[in-house]
């Protein structure tokens, strides 16, 4: 029989020792060197510019992150909003936006798309271009307020990028920073300090910058976010209302209106997702594994094209069962908003003959139009705030309702406001 043989036990914790030193010593030498190589690489190619607004040089340090940003060039379609919502052009009647109103693309086409519009929509001046390109905060910066006065042609004539890393990133740090202004003064009106924001928090505010609804200040055209009393649509028209603005008056109701705008980053705060602690980002750039890395895709898109990775990562329903809950969410909106699209042509139509009535009673036509303005807020605020109420199904259905309601009292107030002529 063969002998076993054993070491003694304080050969056996030296050798155990001895292994953990090696592996430690392999593992520390292996980070060395990929720490050394990555340091050279940096080295070689330099700091990326405080200032550098061509995101084409970010992909040099970033090329996946770049991959998936140029990945935005694939959203090439623009089809007008009046081919599934034909009431717009006579909602917007007086405005820019009923001569037309695309679909958005993805933001690589900012600048090309601004350059294509109808030239009526160029009335309000530079602010147009302030969610457009990565030049902007540079340009605010040398101008001042100034910046907000010129016209459409000379900011735009400066501009060559589109939106890109610097808009949301720090250079130096790769932190995700604050670019545009009107956001952190927003903020400030609301005794908020926007630069205590956690990280998560900022994974929203970034896309906040312009994702949201805003107006002109009347006399300095500078870009306002209209939340001093709150972010939610009557608390937004309170606020108009109190300063008794109005963007534009309609030629046929005559009623004095204000133009919501892609009113996202609002509607989703409180919504099921933004209650849990999820952010834009978690759905709308979700983590992706090229090759063997794991990235942060930066392409903006519907997170239905990647649903697995936006969805699939929290629910375990399977892609059909979530596609299906979003199109029936989605499709349920669409019929509502089409109702209110319908009845709010109606009372403008009824208000248009009411005013052509004579001896018609003032009062209740004033008041006829106030419902008319309240009811096209609520639609128009769902209307054209992107995801047909998904980012808040709860809160969308909400504000249809009570646009539908506003319609209807408009119609009545109109049609007894010509009664009271006879």
């Amino acid at each position: 029989m063969p002998v076993k043989r054993y070491l003694p036990k304080k050969y056996s914790g030296v050798i155990i020792l001895t292994a953990v030193v090696i592996i430690t010593v392999l593992g520390a030498a292996a980070y060395q060197f990929f720490t050394n190589n990555q340091e050279l690489q940096v080295e070689r190619l330099g700091k990326i510019d405080a200032n550098e607004v061509d995101p084409a040089v970010w992909g040099q340090y970033y090329p996946l992150h770049y991959q998936t940003y140029l990945q935005n060039q694939e959203n090439t379609e623009k089809p007008s909003h009046f081919e599934t919502k034909p009431y717009m052009e006579v909602l917007y009647a007086g405005l820019g936006y009923a001569n037309e109103f695309n679909e958005p693309r993805g933001h690589v086409y900012t600048l090309e798309d601004i350059r294509a519009i109808d030239p009526s929509r160029y009335k309000v001046g530079a602010s147009c271009n302030t969610c457009k390109s990565t030049q902007i905060p540079g340009l605010i910066e040398k101008y001042g307020d100034e910046y907000y006065t010129m016209s459409f042609e000379q900011i735009n004539s400066q501009l060559e990028h589109p939106i890109g890393c610097l808009d949301c990133h720090n250079p130096e740090t790769m932190e995700l920073r604050i670019s545009r202004p009107a956001l952190i003064e927003a903020f400030e009106r609301q005794g908020k300090d926007i630069s205590k924001a956690t990280r998560q928090e900022m994974r929203s505010l970034v896309c906040a910058q312009c994702h949201v609804t805003y107006y002109f200040l009347p006399g300095t055209k500078k870009v306002t976010f209209p939340w001093d009393n709150g972010v939610k649509a009557d608390q937004i028209l309170e606020y108009y209302d109190q300063k008794d603005f109005s963007e534009w008056t309609h030629p046929e109701a005559g009623t004095g209106l204000v133009k919501p705008r892609h009113a996202e980053y609002e509607i989703f705060l409180g919504s099921t997702h933004e209650s849990a602690g999820l952010a834009c980002a978690d759905c709308h750039m979700p983590y992706m594994k090229i090759g063997n890395t794991k990235v942060s895709s930066h392409y903006w898109t519907s997170p239905l094209k990647n649903i697995e990775q936006s969805c699939g990562v929290c629910h375990r329903e399977g892609n059909a069962w979530l596609e299906s809950r979003v199109r029936d969410i989605q499709d349920k909106t669409k019929e509502l908003q089409d109702i209110a699209g319908e009845a709010m042509v109606k009372a403008v139509e009824q208000l248009g003959l009411a005013r052509q009535t004579e001896g018609v009673d003032k009062e209740l036509l004033a008041k006829a139009q106030e419902m008319h303005r309240k009811g096209q807020w609520y639609l128009d605020y769902v209307m054209v705030t992107n995801g047909y109420g998904f980012h808040n199904p709860t809160e969308s259905m909400n504000n249809l309702g009570k646009a539908i309601d506003y319609a209807h009292q408009a119609i009545q107030l109109a049609k007894d406001a010509m009664d009271k002529a006879n």
